[in-house]
């Protein structure tokens, strides 16, 4: 029976083993591996042969003496021959193949050498072997052994010939093709793009207006100079401590009596209050309590004058004692008996005893003046620095909104409250301890719109009608450069000078200049571009050094329109 000899080739996958196992025509395929053939060597590889030579219905039988691959064969059952002339045999389990294995396989592969002699497959398999022994040889000196060139298919066509033949430039060639595509695209579509700069011929000129502010936003008329004043508060609590300079005697005080005697010609009261005063030698005393001198006009029994030829005869002089104590602290009001009293008409005043009692004992004390001087320090220390204060708090309040306010400098006041003072005037500060002032200082300032502020600019301003206010004052500068003059307040409100610059020349907008420059060469758009009224001077840049020309896309011009400054 015929047989079909397939050898092995060293760079032969699997795949390609059971794929030319399948193509066989013969129901004997005999697989002759190159020396150390590696894919033999895997038990998995060796099983899909055999499921692949049952599945073709063939017979597989290994040509080889590798014990390696003898034992895999032995472990799937797969016939093995040392070489084509020799009847091929299962080998046992851990048994190795050699020239006395006879146990036959099938009928049909008693065949192997159905010719007898030696023949033409034995110098076949021999010359496998001869080179597998060179490329041995090649491996030591660190050569591979390179891979037989497929045959070229050949197409009528020339040009599908080389394309086929020659994939790798043909693929290269296409991508750089497309490249190249979108490279164009890029440069010639997509990156042209022109910036377009212009400097504007303008006039700087000064504006000041007079102008009045309502603290009643239903009074507000902007259009004809009449703001909306918006008060900024502020209260802040400010605290000093000061030194207090004033004594003050709180010793004890000196107690006595007086006599007080009146005269009566005929009867009658005279009544001395608590509380009256009495003076001697600039030392005064007070009544602590009334006493009330009288005579009825007919007894004379009480009169001091009574049998007294040295006194007045006539009429009766009536006396009492009234209790007295100084009118302050001290033993400066420590004094003898004496009649030196200051005295009223019809009363007469003397003190037959001492007036006693009295002692020194001085403290410091908080004063009026004390109190005014450190009010003053406050004022002067906080008003600069607070109206600081506010006007920032202002600007951040209302920086990154549409809120745009005109601060006005000038109207800035402050109010200070009524003082806390501890200790209080004329008490004692006591030792180690300094008096606190406390206060409620109130900051206000007004603002106003400032947008409604130069929208009135622009109308007062009365420009041409081919002419515009490029800009109102200066951004660098405190409220962008306005300013009001002379705030002051009077019978009718607030009223003030507003002043500032304005920069105004010919109009000219972005879209102007665009209209006359998309689609044009860059020379040509440059010569249109001088023609237009208030431009002095013109750059346009492109892009790139090969755009020639503006786009026609207004999205791929850009515009700045300069001011210059004077």
């Amino acid at each position: 029976m015929n047989k079909d000899v397939i050898y092995i080739e060293p760079e032969d996958d699997i795949t390609d083993i059971i794929s030319k196992i399948e193509n066989s025509k013969e129901k004997i395929v005999a697989l002759v591996p190159p020396k150390k053939a590696g894919i033999l060597r895997s038990i998995v590889n060796i099983k899909l042969i055999g499921k692949a030579g049952a599945n073709a219905k063939k017979t597989i039988v290994l040509v080889t003496t590798d014990p390696s691959i003898v034992k895999l064969a032995a472990a799937t059952r797969l016939p093995v021959t040392k070489d084509l002339q020799t009847a091929p045999t299962v080998p046992e389990a851990s048994a190795e193949v050699n020239e006395t294995a006879t146990a036959p396989v099938a009928e049909e592969e008693d065949d192997l050498n159905d010719d007898g002699g030696e023949p033409e497959e034995k110098k076949a398999a021999e010359e496998p072997a001869e080179e597998a022994a060179e490329a041995e040889e090649e491996a030591k000196d660190g050569k591979k052994k390179k891979k037989e060139k497929k045959p070229k298919k050949e197409f009528k066509n020339p040009v599908i010939n080389w394309i086929y033949n020659h994939k790798k430039i043909t693929i290269g060639i296409g991508v750089g093709v497309v490249a190249l595509a979108l490279i164009l695209v890029w440069a010639l579509v997509i990156a042209p793009a022109v910036k377009i700069t212009v400097e504007l011929r303008t006039n700087t000129s000064n504006f000041s207006e007079s102008v009045r502010f309502t603290d009643k936003v239903t009074e507000e008329k902007a259009e004809e100079g009449v703001f909306y004043l918006e008060a900024r508060k502020n209260d802040t609590q400010a605290k000093r401590e000061f030194e207090g300079t004033g004594t003050k005697n709180v010793g004890e005080y000196a107690k006595g009596e007086v006599v007080v005697s009146a005269y009566f010609r005929e009867s009658g009261i005279i009544a001395v209050n608590a509380g009256s005063q009495f003076t001697t030698n600039g030392l005064t005393y007070t009544s602590s309590e009334g006493v009330n001198i009288s005579w009825s006009g007919e007894s004379t029994a009480d009169c001091l004058n009574d049998g007294k030829p040295s006194l007045i005869t006539s009429g009766c002089l009536i006396s009492a004692r009234v209790p007295v104590v100084a009118t302050a602290p001290g033993s400066a009001y420590n004094i003898s008996a004496t009649t030196q009293w200051t005295t009223t008409a019809n009363v007469g005043v003397y003190s037959d005893s001492a007036m006693a009692g009295g002692t020194d004992q001085t403290i410091k004390v908080v004063t009026q003046a004390d109190v005014d001087k450190a009010m003053e320090t406050i004022k002067n220390a906080s008003t600069d620095d607070n109206k600081k204060k506010l006007i920032e708090s202002i600007k951040e309040s209302t920086e990154g909104t549409e809120n745009n306010v005109f601060i006005i400098s000038d109207s800035y006041k402050q109010t200070v409250g009524e003082p806390t003072v501890t200790p209080k005037v004329g008490e004692e500060i006591k030792e180690g301890v300094k008096p606190m002032l406390t206060v409620t200082v109130t900051d206000t300032i007004y603002i106003i719109d400032e947008t409604k502020v130069r929208e009135f600019i622009t109308e007062k301003a009365k420009l041409a009608n081919n002419y515009k206010i490029y800009k109102i004052g200066d951004e660098e500068k405190e409220n962008g450069g306005l300013f009001i003059e002379n705030f002051v307040k009077d019978d009718k409100g607030y009223a003030g000078k507003l002043k500032t610059t304005y920069v105004s020349g010919p109009s000219v907008t972005e879209n102007d200049i665009i209209e006359i420059v998309r689609g044009k060469g860059i020379g040509t758009a440059q010569h249109d571009l001088k023609d237009v009224d208030g431009i002095s001077t013109i750059q346009i840049n492109p892009s790139y050094p090969w755009v020639s020309s503006v786009p026609n896309d207004p999205e791929r011009i850009t515009i700045n329109i300069e001011i210059p400054e004077k």
